[in-house]
């Protein structure tokens, strides 16, 4: 696989090129191949408690593109302090909430490798020994989404509906179609009424969770609003809370993502 880096700070939309070079204050260097399918990043340098928190960000930024799943090469990078490892554990659960990306590391060094075995990263990050296995590996385990781009108008809840619609009998999940198309329009309104910017819905099979997710345009945080008894709105984000197993709201790019998990019966 061939990599062409780019020189310059990490930009705000990082995965907009397909391979990007990125260097970071505490000498990392991170290579992005944004593939069809994989998306493989290749960390380089030192990786420490200083440059751990900008390998975070990065590889956020990567995940907020929603690629099918993610391979981090670490074959170039130099691992200096153990406790440093557990950025790859924490990028894992972010991923696993949203967007749902299922993460592989490959090839790291002997001593990289020591230290990773001995850290929580090696229970939740699977390890392959090099980064063609790590892609095939990745490949196999890589989640079925369906995606739509929707305008911040009313009739975007409706299609937000037929999506659910669509996904759930693709899927042969019949039960899950009223819950999930209530969150997911809800979700859709909620950035209707407030972002008001184009959004990016997405419909994610991951058994035995059906993942829905809205990113917008807006940075600011989606929260559950007071609503009074007599108030006709304001109920959206309480109603998803008490619909799906688990929500939440995610930095994406300049905006967020937020996102549910309900049961894929």
């Amino acid at each position: 696989m061939a990599f062409h880096p780019v020189e310059g700070r990490v930009p705000a939309r990082l995965c907009d090129t397909a391979e990007t070079r990125v260097e970071m204050a505490s000498r990392i260097t991170c290579q992005v191949h944004d593939g069809a399918q994989v998306t493989v990043v290749r960390l380089a340098g030192t990786l420490d408690m200083i440059s751990m928190r900008e390998a975070y960000a990065h590889l956020e930024r990567c995940l907020a593109r929603q690629p099918d799943a993610l391979v981090v090469d670490l074959a170039e990078l130099s691992v200096r302090e153990q406790l440093a490892v557990s950025v790859f554990a924490a990028v894992a659960r972010h991923a696993a909430d949203w967007p749902t990306v299922p993460l592989v590391l490959c090839a790291p060094h002997p001593d990289a490798a020591a230290l990773l075995a001995g850290s929580t990263a090696c229970r939740v990050v699977p390890m392959r020994d090099n980064c063609d296995e790590a892609s095939r590996f990745a490949g196999a385990t890589a989640v079925t989404r369906l995606r739509l781009r929707l305008d911040p108008v009313a009739a975007a809840c409706r299609r937000a509906r037929e999506l659910v619609a669509d996904a759930c009998a693709r899927w042969n999940l019949p039960e899950a179609v009223g819950p999930a198309s209530v969150v997911l329009s809800e979700l859709v309104g909620n950035v209707v009424r407030h972002a008001g910017t184009p959004m990016q819905v997405t419909v994610t099979l991951r058994r035995p969770w059906l993942h829905l997710a809205v990113v917008d345009g807006s940075s600011a945080a989606a929260r559950p609003g007071p609503a009074g008894q007599r108030d006709e709105g304001g109920r959206g984000l309480l109603l998803v809370r008490e619909l799906a197993d688990r929500w939440g709201s995610a930095p994406a790019g300049d905006g967020k993502a937020v996102w549910a998990t309900l049961p894929a019966n």
